[in-house]
Formats: structure tokens, C-alpha cells, sequence
């Protein structure tokens, strides 16, 4: 269940990639990547109930926007899915959410080439 605890409050907050967890930035990854490659649908498998906390939590606070998509248009969007995959819920990011997006994609390609183990060919 979608519950959002009641010391949030809805207040508004600036969200920071240093103040994310790690499972929060992922998060942010995968509605960025759904909002790009499916239209802003999500599929709810790929979630857990930390993540639609931290989901519910975003849309309070007006980081992102997001919603249940109508049953009769999950059903007909299933048609042109691989597999039939049900997209069940919808996402919007806002402009500061895109930022932060683009900004750990960033960041996780440096993390990524830090630990890489292999050369160019031109530094062998």
C-alpha cells in the first residue's frame, strides 16, 4: 500500500542527490528510463514497497508527478508490450527531478570508470 507517513506533511523540499540513498537515486534512474522510453508508464513489478514509499513521498512533495494509469488502457497498451506487459502506473518528473536525473547518470558513469579494469587501446 501507497501510505505516506504522517510527518511528511506535505511540506515542500529541495531534494538533493547528496541526501538520496542509493536505492532512492536507482529509483529516480528508473523513472527517468521509463519516462523516456515508455511514455512515463511504469511497471510495477520492477517495484518494491520501499520504492512506491519513496514514490508517494515524491509526488507529496511535488518532486515528481504519479498515478495509477485507467484499467481499460492497461489492458490495451498490454497489446503492443513485449510479453503483454502490463504498465500499470504513470510518472511525470519536473524540471528540478530531470536535473537531479541527469546529474546521477552522470555521477554513476564516474563511479563506473573508476572501477573499470580495462585500457584504451592507445594507453597499452
Amino acid at each position: 500500500m501507497h501510505v505516506l507517513p504522517p510527518d511528511w506533511g506535505g511540506r515542500e523540499v529541495e531534494m538533493d542527490l547528496t541526501d538520496m540513498t542509493r536505492d532512492e537515486r536507482s529509483l529516480l534512474l528508473y523513472l527517468e528510463t521509463c519516462a523516456v522510453d515508455y511514455g512515463g508508464s511504469v511497471d510495477a513489478r520492477h517495484m518494491n514497497s520501499d520504492d512506491w514509499r519513496v514514490l508517494a513521498h515524491w509526488h507529496h512533495v511535488g518532486f515528481v508527478r504519479s498515478g495509477r494509469i485507467c484499467f481499460n488502457d492497461v489492458e490495451r497498451m498490454a497489446q503492443d508490450m513485449p510479453g503483454g506487459r502490463k504498465m500499470t502506473h504513470w510518472v511525470e518528473l519536473t524540471d528540478e527531478a530531470w536535473a537531479l536525473a541527469h546529474a546521477e547518470r552522470r555521477a554513476r558513469c564516474v563511479r563506473s570508470a573508476e572501477r573499470s579494469t580495462w585500457r584504451r587501446a592507445e594507453e597499452a
